[in-house]
């Protein structure tokens, strides 16, 4: 299992690969990056429901394809997420 640094910094370089339109290399990192991370935020509900609202918006924003968008949210909120953990 990851530390929660090192998923906050795998979140930044995800969001960096996305913001420089390296879509497909950066969406492969985030499927790492959500299945490291989760299980971090299975023991309490209201950590559940963070994490599911952040993925959420996430996953809006890749079906969009708003990479920008994207970015954002793994940058900001899932690194806020992850620190709080």
């Amino acid at each position: 299992m990851k530390s929660s640094t090192a998923l906050v910094d795998e979140a930044r370089r995800c969001a960096q690969l996305f913001r420089l339109g390296r879509d497909i290399e950066a969406a492969l990192v985030m499927v790492d990056l959500v299945d490291a991370a989760a299980p971090l935020f299975s023991s309490s509900e209201p950590q559940q429901q963070a994490w599911t609202q952040v993925l959420g918006a996430v996953l809006h924003c890749q079906g969009r394809q708003d990479w920008i968008g994207v970015a954002d949210w793994l940058e900001y909120e899932m690194v806020d997420l992850l620190q709080q953990h």
